[in-house]
């Protein structure tokens, strides 16, 4: 079994394109959950970068204790990744982790040149303990204590779960604290809902979750929406032909209306509620249980498991089915490109559009070997103009100096056009941020909250410097 790497990030902004991870927390350890070793880090803010004032007042990070780090962000992210490098081979694992942290790593990783699907590639494969509290809680009650909202549902947020389970949470919101919090939720997963722990080490990797599958003539999955966990005994009809997931056959429905309907009634049909097709995204680890597990629910417990096989055999067996299914999958996926919005991406949300070469991808690592003053030359290599675009921003936020002042002036100007808009742009601006800290003052005021009074001063005043450097463009 291999080892695990715990982790999580604080941001300056929830925007994972233009937003900075200011603070890395990892905990590697082995299957049994015992600590090896441990990674925390915390980094300066980089030129460019307006953080989002409630962020920082979340993290209780003020711009005084970044500027104090002897970090930069290329730097802190650089010894990141050698860490992991000196770690080998791991299944990474957050608390939200495949939907946020993940993702903001992708990007950071790109943006920085660096090969961004560590965590899933190079036999290393990811988790999330998010997904696995959800199915312990529901396959069996009270594996872990939750507070409840106003609309009765259980919270998972991670400060709340903590404390209610007894783990220690004392540093809430810093990385390294949330790291310690989420390998507690896992040690009590563990122990007190094994056979869910178990399931989930199988769905770690997509290869072997799409495996499963489409093994199984049926099997139980959960899905999280409303705020509620609900179980759904399926069995797999075909693949999307786009997008790769599997798609599946709610077996609480009567397949046999709907095998034989023309691709048109089928179409109808599955726009209907509830749902009999249902989607599976196997690359975000789905926990794939015994389908005895849903029996226990009275929808398919009144069925039967005798009639959720035949149920699940007749759909098996009607190939003809699948390709139908198939058919209006792809015609709503094409239909969704031609109407999904043509603006041009910027570089930095471009990570999707296309994977960087193999030829580039070697030359990264030699941008990182060399000293700043030959960085440009290896820059030059790069086939890809987003990586030489990155390259360029890179040099200016660590090096400046080694610019060519053309080259300087151009990305300034860049930064200044964006930072000073005060149009409604994607990234952060420093209009919006006054706005933001001008709101908050108020509320914050009204509640007597002197502590973050005094972060988001120090962040104003931040600003402030961040307004003064770049409107002298």
């Amino acid at each position: 079994m291999p080892n695990f790497v715990f982790y999580d990030f604080e941001t300056s902004s929830s925007n994972k394109y233009w937003g900075q991870i200011i603070q890395i927390g990892a905990i590697l350890t082995n299957d049994n959950l015992e600590e090896l070793d441990r990674f925390d880090a915390r980094c300066r803010l980089s030129p460019g970068i307006i953080p989002e004032a409630m962020a920082l007042i979340v993290n209780k990070t003020s711009p005084t204790m970044l500027k104090r780090s002897n970090l930069s962000h290329y730097e802190m992210i650089r010894q990141f990744v050698e860490t992991l490098k000196k770690w080998g081979k791991a299944t990474f694992i957050g608390f939200n982790s495949i939907e946020f942290d993940e993702e903001f790593l992708r990007c950071t990783l790109f943006q920085t040149l660096e090969y961004p699907y560590i965590t899933s590639t190079n036999g290393n494969t990811r988790g999330d303990i998010l997904s696995l509290a959800r199915a312990a809680n529901l396959y069996y009650p009270n594996t872990l204590k939750n507070s409840i909202n106003t609309k009765g549902n259980a919270v998972y947020k991670l400060d709340q779960m903590a404390p209610l389970n007894g783990i220690d949470h004392g540093n809430a919101h810093s990385a390294i604290g949330d790291v310690n919090a989420t390998i507690g939720i896992a040690k009590l997963i563990l122990k007190k809902a094994p056979n869910v722990w178990k399931a989930s080490m199988l769905t770690i990797d997509k290869n072997r979750s799409l495996e499963l599958i489409q093994k199984e003539l049926l099997f139980c999955t959960n899905e999280y929406f409303y705020g509620r966990s609900r179980p759904y005994i399926q069995t797999y009809v075909c693949q999307h032909p786009q997008y790769h997931w599997p798609l599946c056959f709610d077996l609480r429905h009567d397949p046999t209306s709907y095998l034989n309907m023309s691709t048109s009634e089928l179409l109808v049909a599955m726009k209907k509620q509830p749902k009999f097709i249902r989607t599976i995204r196997h690359n975000k680890h789905p926990v794939i249980m015994n389908p005895s597990y849903g029996d226990k629910f009275d929808e398919y417990k009144i069925l039967g498991v005798k009639k959720l096989e035949e149920r699940a055999k007749k759909i098996r067996n009607h190939k003809e089915f699948a390709e139908r299914v198939k058919t209006i999958k792809q015609s709503e996926a094409q239909e969704k490109e031609q109407t999904k919005s043509q603006e041009d991406l910027f570089n930095e949300e471009s990570i999707y559009t296309k994977f960087t070469s193999s030829e580039d991808n070697k030359i990264m690592p030699e941008f990182h070997n060399v000293d700043w003053e030959k960085k440009t030359q290896i820059i030059s290599k790069f086939k890809d103009e987003r990586l030489r675009y990155f390259g360029k921003k890179l040099i200016y936020m660590e090096k400046p100096e080694v610019l060519e002042k053309s080259e300087y002036s151009l990305i300034k100007k860049d930064l200044s056009k964006k930072l000073l808009s005060t149009n409604s742009e994607k990234w952060n601006t420093i209009p919006r941020t006054y706005s933001e800290i001008d709101t908050l003052r108020a509320k914050f005021e009204k509640e007597d909250q002197t502590e973050k009074l005094l972060i988001l001063e120090e962040i104003n005043a931040y600003v402030e410097e961040l307004e003064k450097f770049y409107s002298s463009v």
